[in-house]
């Protein structure tokens, strides 16, 4: 009797033994399954990654493409142009970002694409990519073709992209530096099982230098364009119309809309003051001020806030009350402590300052 039993003990661990190993084999079928099932859940929620279109140049690399880092590296595609001040405060965190995790696998790529026609130029580029300390490759996008590829209509807007290709996460504009940097670092966790990779995180947030904290609660003036093209908000003048304009001072002033003074030409981008002591008058709502314009020889401008000469509240481009116009960029005219709504005038020493929009922090 007790050697059938152990007969019949023997067959069954066998039994059990052939069983478990089928049953992990079935795991590892389910394992790889649910991996499959993965990519297909993102293929139905989430936009394909989008290939870099005819670019016009690359900066801080040789030629890359989306598709040679896709399965390598989670990257951050950031559309950007260098004369807007929404992108100019987001590089502080791009920079910051690439420094702690482009040894974990992050590659950003900067996608310029220019809202001016002296934003097409190279060299311009180049020296705003080095002003900004900019270490990632930069993409020249003159002809918006990778814009259109991604739908894209902000300045800046960031998409990450993840191991597998897909675009997981975008956002429009400045803010949620917290929200992108945790996104990052959850898709660089994601990237290091996939690879098979041990990898210690740091799960701080970057507090880089030299970040402007804004306020989004207040209330500011919007963009206001120079050029016949975008110059809905001219006030004493004809807007849409290109050519010379003569036009008188205003007998009052609303806010937020632009008043000149004296012999402006307009262009699509931009307007050029023609005659001398011709002037700008502006009421706004906000706390900084800045100005996109140029002149070719160097113009010098008085800059006033509420009839007085600018003062504490100058910003860093004007210096004992005055600005001087010379190459193609933003101009930082009014950096006050506290928001408010008060009446800018810049009144130009001579002709040739070239004026392309007012911009509000």
């Amino acid at each position: 009797m007790s050697k059938w039993f152990g007969w019949i003990i023997l067959f069954a661990a066998v039994i059990f033994l052939v069983y478990s190993i089928v049953q992990d084999l079935n795991r590892g079928k389910d394992r790889a399954d649910i991996s499959v099932m993965d990519n297909k859940f993102k293929a139905v929620k989430f936009p394909s990654a989008k290939e870099l279109v005819d670019p016009s140049g690359f900066i801080n690399t040789d030629k890359i493409t989306i598709k040679d880092l896709i399965g390598k590296k989670v990257i951050l595609v950031d559309f950007w142009t260098f004369s807007c001040i929404n992108c100019q405060r987001t590089i502080p965190y791009l920079n910051a970002w690439y420094e702690k995790y482009k040894d974990k696998g992050l590659e950003i790529v900067g996608i310029h694409t220019p809202e001016f026609e002296f934003e097409k130029e190279l060299k311009n580029v180049q020296n705003a990519v080095s002003y900004y300390k900019i270490k990632y490759p930069v993409v020249l996008d003159n002809d918006f073709a990778t814009w259109n590829a991604y739908a894209n209509r902000y300045w800046p807007r960031k998409y990450l992209i993840d191991i597998d290709g897909f675009i997981v996460y975008d956002h429009a504009g400045e803010g949620a530096y917290i929200e992108t940097e945790k996104k990052i670092q959850n898709l660089l966790d994601e990237r290091a099982q996939t690879l098979g990779i041990n990898m210690d995180m740091d799960d701080s947030l970057a507090k880089p230098e030299g970040a402007e904290d804004v306020d989004f609660s207040k209330q500011r003036s919007p963009e206001i364009y120079f050029g016949s093209e975008r110059n809905s908000y001219l006030g004493n003048g004809v807007s849409g119309q290109s050519g010379v304009q003569r036009l008188k001072e205003p007998v009052g002033v609303k806010t937020n809309v632009l008043y000149l003074v004296g012999d402006w030409d307009f262009n699509e981008e931009f307007a050029e003051a023609k005659s001398k002591n011709s002037k700008i008058i502006f009421r706004y709502q906000a706390q900084k001020v800045f100005m996109v314009a140029s002149a070719e020889k160097g113009v010098k401008a008085k800059v006033l806030v509420d009839s007085e000469p600018v003062g504490s509240k100058a910003g860093s481009d004007v210096k004992e009350g005055f600005v001087t116009f010379n190459e193609d960029r933003l101009y930082r005219l009014v950096e006050d402590d506290n928001w408010g709504e008060h009446t800018l005038e810049i009144i130009f020493e001579e002709p040739g300052a070239k004026v392309f929009t007012f911009t509000f922090g």
